[in-house]
């Protein structure tokens, strides 16, 4: 057999265990749980909102967030060529508080240290029914997927403009969907 053949044969052997199954998937722990991607700051910056909110009346007087947003990057280089969040993709949505004193700063706001709040959305087709779900993490314990009933779910299905994602609100992404033409003609309508 050439040593190309061996190295080839090899590699296909590789992700699999000696049971001839795939091995575990490193984000969930054995109970099933997701593990909390603790080094999701080191992945891409996708986009940051300010006092962003999906219904009316939801935010506190007086207390204003930043909605930071990162995906795996893996994920966003196949983005980046495809218009699409491929399965397996992982965004992360940390949010800060805003302070408006601080130092020497005289108007504006900055994010606070220490997220308030992490969440995830996961897109794996074979795992979850419609292919995406929800996190929220209770500091940095696993946690399990949000019960499809959550509001998050249909949320996303009917108003998100990108695989049930909200990539209207990620400029770099946006543009990269409209330059790989996966960005949709007739954007659905808001409340």
């Amino acid at each position: 057999m050439s040593m190309l053949r061996t190295l080839a044969t090899v590699g296909l052997l590789l992700p699999f265990t000696a049971a001839g199954a795939p091995p575990p998937d490193p984000r969930f722990n054995s109970a099933g749980l997701l593990n909390f991607p603790a080094d999701y700051r080191e992945w891409i910056y996708v986009s940051t909102g300010f006092d962003m909110s999906y219904s009316e009346g939801r935010t506190e007087p007086g207390h204003s967030v930043f909605d930071n947003v990162f995906v795996d990057r893996a994920s966003w280089a196949t983005f980046t060529r495809t218009g699409h969040w491929p399965d397996g993709t992982m965004l992360v949505l940390e949010v800060r508080s805003a302070s408006t004193k601080g130092s020497i700063l005289k108007q504006g706001a900055y994010q606070t240290d220490g997220a308030v709040d992490v969440e995830v959305h996961l897109r794996d087709e074979a795992r979850f029914e419609g292919g995406w779900a929800f996190f929220a993490f209770d500091g940095s314990a696993p946690a399990k997927a949000l019960p499809q009933t959550e509001r998050c779910y249909a949320c996303h299905q009917s108003h998100a403009l990108l695989d049930t994602t909200f990539t209207q609100f990620y400029p770099t992404a946006r543009a990269l969907a409209v330059k790989a033409g996966t960005w949709p003609a007739e954007p659905p309508t808001t409340p």
